[in-house]
């Protein structure tokens, strides 16, 4: 991050990462989403990247911890291999996206997602479709930040509890974070004018897990179906939210 932050801009990101996490661990998405349009919007996008995929590692890896018991782990190890793929390639070329670009992608992803027919829905419990999700939502994630509601497409056909799947998404995304994180990690280390700011990192990710752990009553509270009905509408509102924002700054800038 360039600068210092000021006080009350390092409380409202504690805040958002408290609020954004409590919505992941509830949906299991949307969360991430929401958090990464606030932090491109405040920060340069690799020191956003970076911050975000600090702070998502952290709530996607307490949420994980907390339904390990969940997770199917067979299906996290292919979509690894996918995203290693992706991870490979973006190595290569050292491509960081502009705000206008991860704005735009990141309010289109919940809306490409619906635009799946049912009957064209991939199954993540197959073998070579949680690799090609792997590969798919790590790209996807290296330019947008996000990769949630592309990741839920490859569970909709699946037979898996709504417990099952924020654990094993949870985990994939602890991964895909983790990846992110080293990437923008990297080029950050390497800038002259980004740096990552110490008490705010620290910040968000106590707030990460305390948000982790208030959602954890209320997804026990939830049906399923009402589990999938509020996220589908949380995550089109905020993509529209996204799309109208990066339009706005493509056409100004």
């Amino acid at each position: 991050m360039s600068g210092m932050l000021t006080v009350p801009l390092t409380l409202g990101l504690g805040l958002a990462a408290l609020v954004t996490s409590f919505l992941s661990g509830l949906f299991g998405m949307a969360g991430g989403m929401v958090l990464m349009g606030l932090l491109l919007v405040l920060l340069p996008v690799s020191s956003a990247m970076l911050l975000h995929g600090i702070t998502q590692m952290t709530a996607n890896g307490w949420r994980a911890w907390l339904w390990r018991r969940h997770v199917q782990w067979r299906i996290v190890a292919r979509f690894l291999l996918g995203g290693a793929v992706a991870v490979g390639v973006f190595t290569l070329i050292r491509y960081v996206p502009g705000k206008a670009e991860s704005l735009i992608l990141l309010g289109l992803s919940p809306f490409m997602a619906m635009a799946v027919p049912s009957h064209w829905s991939p199954n993540v419990s197959r073998r070579g479709h949680s690799a090609l999700a792997g590969l798919l939502c790590m790209g996807v994630q290296l330019i947008a930040g996000i990769s949630g509601p592309l990741l839920d497409v490859f569970f909709v056909k699946s037979s898996l509890s709504r417990q099952s799947v924020v654990a094993t998404k949870a985990t994939m995304q602890v991964f895909g974070h983790l990846f992110k994180t080293v990437y923008f990690g990297s080029l950050v280390a390497a800038s002259e004018t980004e740096t990552l700011d110490i008490t705010v990192t620290a910040l968000c990710i106590g707030m990460a897990v305390l948000g982790t752990n208030l959602s954890r009553r209320a997804l026990d509270a939830m049906s399923d179906a009402q589990f999938r009905s509020w996220s589908q509408r949380l995550v089109a509102l905020t993509g529209t939210v996204y799309l109208g924002q990066g339009l706005f700054l493509l056409v100004v800038g």
